[in-house]
């Protein structure tokens, strides 16, 4: 009894000290009004959920939870996730595990390289015949070979002609007549004056040069022969006169090419005609001669494409001093073509092209996409100008683009730009659907 009587003083000594260490508390409260109580735990706020879309990323969605054919839960769609119309939504986790990568728009020279081959051929523009206009007989050749060099004023033939010898008396006899009557009538001055300019200009129509003229009035008597010579410096690229042979007014004796510029005419692919232009640069390179660069222009570009090899002509002048580019030589041609000032550009792997359009993906932040289309230029080293549609800065999908567009239902988003103006919307309105059937027993 003693020691049950000790255990309920205990008891009774531990109430007081609560009792007092209360009371104790409830003072300091009022006495310093200004510590505050401490403040209650809110539970969070509950997200709202606005329906439930298909885990595949297939176009189906459910206001209530639901499983697909393969017993896959329908995702969540929260409030606080809903994007713009135009926009897509990919979660973090999913953004690191498709291995999304993104650049920025950037200002760029363009440069494309456009080669081609081709053949040397004469110079049209440099070619030079030897005819006559009389008829006569070749007397003596100089140049007896095609392909023999020759220069200009060289002799090539000498050439007799009763036409020609007539001619020249009939102007010797004109001079000496006039000379003789220098104090003669008028009259008489007149008509020896006229036969001599007739005799005169029928010599110059025949092309006998002035120097053949003046000869004739210091050595005062008709020659036999004519001789003939080059017009052009250049080499005999056809020869039709045979010694002895008797030739007719108009008839082609000799043809001469001038061979120190020629031209190139190079096969130009038909998708790169619109990056080649007049007077631009060409260097090229001739298998014959390893390791010389030669540089021309381009001075022509043929009107015509041929069918079989969807190419056309483009002509190339340059210079040929050594005679070292002989006709129906081949050659390799290069040149750079685009843009003197830099160009907004993406490269190519950011372009979704569907044929009809081409579209980017913008990131606007970390996991939200913009579908954004654009008007492309040229391309050039796996880069493609954008002419409209982005601004420089902008950071473009240039990895994924299209594991994006499988993951979350991109083509809904693209449907909104213009195909049929009812389609407003990248999601699909929620579709009324009935809940999933429970598994199992009721009750369990």
């Amino acid at each position: 009894m003693k020691r049950f009587g000790i255990w309920i003083a205990l008891a009774l000594a531990v109430v007081a000290a609560a009792v007092s260490g209360g009371y104790w508390w409830g003072l300091q409260q009022v006495s310093h009004p200004s510590v505050e109580m401490p403040a209650a735990i809110t539970a969070p706020a509950e997200r709202k959920i606005l329906y439930y879309r298909n885990p595949m990323g297939l176009p189906d969605t459910s206001p209530v939870p639901k499983q697909d054919s393969m017993g896959m839960d329908y995702t969540p769609v929260y409030a606080d996730e809903e994007v713009s119309n135009n926009q897509v939504k990919i979660s973090t986790d999913k953004v690191q595990k498709l291995g999304v990568k993104t650049e920025p728009v950037l200002s760029r020279k363009m440069v494309n390289t456009v080669r081609a081959v081709g053949q040397f051929q004469f110079n049209e523009q440099r070619f030079s015949t030897v005819t006559t206009k009389f008829e006569g007989y070749i007397e003596k050749l100089y140049v007896n070979s095609t392909g023999q060099p020759v220069k200009r004023g060289q002799p090539l033939m000498e050439v007799y002609s009763p036409e020609l010898v007539s001619a020249q008396e009939e102007y010797l006899i004109a001079w000496n007549g006039r000379q003789s009557l220098s104090n003669g009538t008028s009259e008489s001055l007149l008509g020896v004056g006229q036969l001599a300019d007739s005799a005169l200009k029928r010599l110059r129509n025949w092309d006998i040069s002035d120097a053949q003229l003046q000869r004739l009035k210091k050595d005062g008597k008709a020659t036999r022969t004519l001789t003939m010579y080059s017009p052009a410096n250049g080499v005999v690229l056809e020869k039709t006169a045979v010694q002895g042979m008797r030739f007719m007014p108009g008839e082609l004796l000799f043809k001469i090419a001038d061979l120190s510029r020629v031209w190139l005419l190079a096969d130009v692919f038909e998708q790169d005609i619109a990056l080649v232009h007049v007077g631009q640069t060409v260097n090229i390179t001739v298998n014959a001669y390893p390791g010389k660069e030669l540089k021309g222009k381009i001075d022509y570009i043929y009107p015509t494409v041929t069918s079989e090899t969807r190419t056309a002509k483009v002509r190339i002048v340059l210079a040929n001093p050594d005679g070292i580019l002989k006709p129906d030589m081949y050659a390799s041609i290069q040149l750079m073509s685009g843009h003197d000032a830099s160009v907004l550009a993406v490269p190519d792997s950011a372009v979704i092209d569907s044929g009809i359009r081409q579209v980017v993906l913008v990131q606007l932040t970390e996991g939200l996409y913009e579908p954004r289309e654009v008007k492309l230029g040229m391309r050039s080293d796996g880069y493609v100008e954008v002419a409209e549609g982005l601004s420089e800065g902008e950071n473009v999908v240039v990895r994924a683009n299209f594991l994006i567009d499988a993951e979350s239902n991109l083509k809904a988003a693209l449907g909104s730009f213009g195909e049929h103006s009812s389609h407003s919307s990248s999601l699909p309105e929620p579709a009324e659907t009935t809940p999933a059937p429970v598994t199992g027993h009721e009750g369990h």
